[in-house]
């Protein structure tokens, strides 16, 4: 009597799509997962350099052009325009100056924790509120500076100032530039706080 073969259980079977049956799919490849760590050590990076741009052109930010006296017209006098002449433009470098310290703190903190990750849940709450904290300040630097800075270039006629831009050209130059810069610094801030805010969500909803 012919015996029947059986199958060794221990052998796995490959399944054999019949005739006419559509193809097996492909198996789908894994999500890819963002570094966030590394997205938010990038940013940073790019934080300290618009820091460090902003508070260089605003610091070299210094003109001299001769000018007329106020009481004697017909007298002229060299005065210079420095930036440590309005209180607003020294919290500006200032408020600057420690978000570039910030960035490099932060950014070697971010370093660790990509060394070390796991901390990475507790280290994000505290960054996602320095964050914030920091954007509150820059943008405060920016709006008083941005202020000055319009006053200098428009004038007011209701308070009888007159424009500054038309005298010191190169000096409101700077000063503009050293502005300009320090808002896309503000928008990072804004980018970073929204990744750390969505890192830390992913990280407790996993």
């Amino acid at each position: 009597m012919a015996s029947i073969d059986k199958p060794d259980p221990e052998v796995p079977t490959k399944l054999v799509p019949s005739e006419g049956a559509p193809p097996l799919p492909p198996p789908s490849a894994p999500p890819c997962k963002v570094d966030y760590f590394a997205l938010d050590v990038a940013l940073r990076v790019w934080l300290f350099a618009a820091a460090v741009t902003s508070v260089v052109v605003m610091v070299t930010s210094e003109e001299t052009e001769v000018v007329p006296v106020p009481a004697e017209p017909n007298h002229m006098l060299p005065l210079p325009a420095k930036f440590n002449q309005s209180p607003a433009f020294i919290y500006f470098v200032a408020a600057l100056s420690v978000a570039g310290l910030y960035s490099v703190v932060t950014a070697l903190a971010s370093i660790s924790v990509i060394l070390k990750p796991d901390f990475s849940k507790k280290f994000l709450l505290h960054l996602a509120f320095w964050d914030l904290l920091m954007l509150g300040v820059v943008a405060s630097a920016v709006g008083a500076a941005g202020a000055v800075g319009y006053i200098g270039l428009k004038g007011n006629s209701h308070v009888n100032w007159g424009k500054v831009c038309s005298v010191y050209k190169k000096f409101c130059t700077h000063v503009g530039s050293s502005i300009a810069v320090a808002l896309f610094a503000a928008v990072l801030l804004v980018l970073l706080s929204m990744l750390s805010i969505s890192s830390l969500h992913r990280r407790i909803r996993d």
